[in-house]
């Protein structure tokens, strides 16, 4: 029997020579990733997690591995300022550690940013458990099995980020991807490293953004680890290119009594996926996780939120809105899963959903399997219209129709916006938000 076809996206990542190390255990984890995403290939519909969201248009393309003139792209500098965030940062452009973009001359005490080629020149060793462990858990779960093995295998850049025991970084620490127009449609992939110790604080803001039609192929994956007491306040603002295509993973641990507050934004991109696995492995941590998907256009938007509770008198509450527009869909599967032995838990979702266009989709679905006892769980989900009662109440008081339509969405989408602490982010945010909606 005849052999299909590979694929040619699958081809293409194969044909990419791997990024070689001179470490043995780093040379031979990107080998065994490569040969697991050829054992696996991309997955399809009929796998659960991936059933909204087809890459038969994705998996027909072709990308360049990598950027060779990464380092000379223009990029302007404006793009990567945001109000009220001034402290560190470090600047990737199609995958590429850009060093004149950066700022990380002046780090504060206690605080550990460099990208991870340069971590990998120093003292390797330490990141030996990290790379593996982060490598191994997408497949332990079923989650992007694909896209993880081929970011294992191929990420050669990325950020390492350490908070020492006690340290307080007072200044929010900002990570920037930039997707930048080159000659030819480019895969590149990064891979990061983000522990705070025990009882460290940090505000973190990590921000896609694209700069003209760059037409990519990005994968990201971030293993994030919260010691005792520690506390993350982390910012995800994602407004890529138009025609990129963004397959990120995030995963948080969080030990005993750590608390970590997520406030996710996804307006860009042609094709997101964006997969966040969260573990509370210590009694009484506590996870809030606040998010807002946007599409528009023909976007295709997937947000996978997999929250698990495994210790005693854990917390999350996760809140997170849809809007979609003209054609474009958006994905939202929200999973809480109360392990046994997790008693005293709490675990609250909600999503809510609105249609602005009949042409729209929203597919969500909520999830929640309790194994305790002497656990709080809620969960919900809707999707809807504008309400005409509300709008005939503002049309009465001679605003136009789309003005009307304009702030009942965006007083919708900033229910999940309102406790963010920074001021001028927040209302720089809400400015984004008004410019994603249609404008007739």
């Amino acid at each position: 029997m005849n052999q299909p076809a590979p694929l040619p996206l699958v081809t293409a990542l194969l044909d990419a020579p791997l990024p070689p190390s001179g470490i043995g255990w780093l040379d031979a984890m990107r080998q065994e990733n490569r040969e697991a995403f050829v054992a696996g290939g991309l997955p399809d519909t009929r796998v659960e997690a991936w059933k909204y969201t087809a890459l038969r248009a994705l998996s027909q393309r072709r990308f360049v591995s990598g950027d060779a003139d990464a380092q000379t792209r223009t990029v302007d500098a404006s793009m990567l300022v945001l109000p009220g965030v001034e402290g560190p940062r470090l600047v990737f452009v199609n995958g590429a550690f850009r060093a004149d973009l950066s700022a990380i001359d002046r780090l504060p005490a206690g605080l550990i940013l460099q990208p991870l080629s340069q971590a990998l020149k120093g003292d390797a060793e330490p990141l030996r458990f990290a790379l593996s462990r982060s490598a191994s858990m997408g497949h332990a779960r079923g989650a992007s099995d694909a896209f993880t093995h081929i970011n294992a295998a191929s990420a050669a850049d990325g950020v390492v980020l350490r908070v020492a025991a006690h340290q307080k970084i007072g200044a929010p620490v900002q990570l920037v991807f930039v997707g930048a127009a080159a000659d030819a449609s480019v895969a590149w992939h990064v891979r990061h490293i983000i522990e705070l110790a025990e009882g460290a604080e940090l505000s973190l803001v990590e921000q896609h953004i694209g700069s003209g039609e760059s037409s990519h192929l990005a994968t990201l994956v971030s293993d994030i680890e919260l010691r005792e007491g520690a506390l993350l306040h982390h910012l995800l603002l994602q407004n890529a290119s138009s025609t990129d295509t963004l397959i990120r993973q995030s995963r948080l641990r969080l030990h005993t009594k750590a608390c970590a507050t997520l406030h996710v934004l996804e307006l860009g991109g042609a094709l997101v996926r964006h997969d966040l696995q969260a573990e509370l492995i210590g009694d009484g941590a506590q996870l809030d996780t606040r998010g807002v998907f946007m599409p528009h256009g023909r976007q295709h938007i997937d947000t996978q939120l997999a929250i698990r509770h495994q210790a005693l008198n854990t917390r999350s509450s996760s809140n997170w809105r849809g809007v979609a527009s003209d054609r474009a869909r958006g994905v939202f599967r929200g999973a809480m899963v109360v392990a046994p032995g997790a008693d005293g838990s709490d675990a609250s979702l909600s999503n809510k959903n609105l249609l602005l266009s009949p042409n729209a989709e929203i597919d969500t679905k909520p999830e929640l399997e309790i194994y305790a006892d002497e656990v709080k769980a809620a969960h919900g989900a809707t999707v809807g219209q504008l309400d005409e009662r509300a709008l005939f109440y503002l049309r009465s008081r001679g605003i136009p129709l789309h003005e009307a339509r304009a702030l009942l969405t965006t007083a919708f989408c900033r229910a999940v916006l309102d406790d963010l602490p920074n001021d001028a982010l927040r209302e720089h945010l809400a400015e984004l938000l008004i410019a994603q909606l249609p404008q007739h």
